[in-house]
């Protein structure tokens, strides 16, 4: 019989629920609350490699082109590697300050690897490309 793992599916749906929540208030520190220190995040033409240069990136972002957005994003999948590994896949797209909605082709399929440490789950990994290719 296969184990239940729903209160591991909740805690790791709150975990990027209270990421999004902090994209919305642009808020970078709360971003990042629930990345491991060695963390990576790859989005097309940006590498960072570590949770203190993902924090940088998203101060300068949300200081910048990103201020004023929030994110419509809906959760596909969980799927365990062991006990204290999980990928999430989610589709995710941001609206920019100003918009009601967002552009039809803005979507991006994202990856998260997360890691169980001490009982509570965190971001290890972070990658996203295009949902659909341009034209």
């Amino acid at each position: 019989m296969a184990e239940n793992r729903q209160h591991d599916v909740a805690a790791i749906k709150d975990v990027l629920a209270d990421l999004y929540k902090a994209w919305d208030a642009g808020d970078a520190d709360a971003f990042v609350k629930d990345y491991t220190e060695d963390a990576t995040s790859f989005t097309p033409g940006v590498a960072r490699t570590s949770r203190e240069e993902v924090r940088r990136g998203m101060a300068a972002g949300f200081a910048s082109r990103l201020k004023g957005s929030t994110t419509a994003d809906r959760l596909v999948s969980v799927r365990f590697l062991g006990r204290d590994a999980a990928v999430a896949v989610s589709e995710t797209a941001v609206r920019f300050a100003g918009e009601a909605e967002v552009p039809a082709g803005r979507a991006v399929n994202a990856t998260w690897v997360l890691e169980k440490r001490d009982g509570a789950w965190l971001i290890a990994a972070y990658h996203n490309s295009p949902a659909v290719l341009p034209g």
